[in-house]
């Protein structure tokens, strides 16, 4: 018998190439809860049977013209108006609606800290003398007032500093409204007196508009003399002697 032809040997499978682990995509971190100011410090303080409680804030620190305002809110817990924020988050409109609820719902107070205290004292104690002020003439006095920022403030009651207050804080919240309404009602009115500043546009902040008016016009009675850009001009004008302060705050109230 003829010999069976052998059989070809199947050639060797190569060995598989190891797949590379595909590394598994990053996920992106989930967006932060948006922080909005509560009613729990007032809350606790209520459960603990410390009542009225208060919040201040105040308005107009870094322009280079008009008074520093500050403003106390005593809110009705049983009529909160509803979207109450930090007032550099909210638009004019809204603030002024707010506005107009937290007056008609809460008992609230506002004081002025004219240029003339900010030039004599810095605008830190004018500030912080306006907001004691405001606290010291609400139409209720307080147990206990939240005031916004680091630094507590003699008011005739208990004071609890909180950074951040007016974000976190929903009296405080209120009190940043209507202490920013209240002044930018105040440098619109401004504005029909001194016109060509632009005050009704940029509050007496240093913007681009304010500085060249400041060059071209001079400064008002209303520019914070203390303040560098404003020293810098009435340096280059040579001194000048500004109206009383008093004065100047009634050429443009009421409000």
């Amino acid at each position: 018998m003829a010999a069976k032809p052998k059989a070809k040997a199947k050639p060797e499978a190569k060995p598989k190439a190891k797949s590379k682990a595909i590394p598994a995509a990053a996920r992106l971190p989930l967006a932060e809860a948006v922080l909005r100011p509560t009613f729990r410090r007032e809350r606790r303080a209520l459960k603990a049977g410390i009542f009225p409680v208060a919040g201040c804030d105040e308005a107009g620190r870094g322009p280079l013209a008009g008074p520093v305002v500050a403003a106390a809110v005593i809110l009705d817990p049983d009529r909160i108006p509803r979207g109450l924020n930090d007032s550099k988050k909210l638009d004019a409109a809204a603030r002024e609606k707010l506005y107009e609820k937290i007056c008609a719902t809460a008992q609230v107070s506002v004081v002025f800290g004219a240029v003339q205290r900010i030039d004599r004292d810095n605008i830190l104690r004018a500030s912080l003398w306006a907001a004691a002020r405001a606290v010291k003439a609400l139409p209720v006095r307080p147990k206990l007032v939240f005031m916004d920022g680091n630094m507590k403030i003699d008011c005739g009651c208990d004071c609890e500093a909180v950074v951040s207050g007016d974000a976190l804080v929903l009296s405080v919240a209120a009190a940043s409204i209507v202490a920013k309404v209240t002044r930018d009602r105040y440098m619109t009115r401004l504005a029909q007196a001194y016109p060509g500043y632009g005050f009704e546009r940029h509050m007496g902040y240093a913007v681009p508009e304010h500085r060249r008016a400041l060059k071209a016009l001079g400064p008002t009675p209303h520019h914070r003399q203390s303040f560098a850009p404003v020293a810098e001009r009435l340096a280059a004008l040579g001194q000048i002697s500004g109206e009383a302060m008093d004065e100047a705050l009634a050429a443009v109230l009421p409000l």
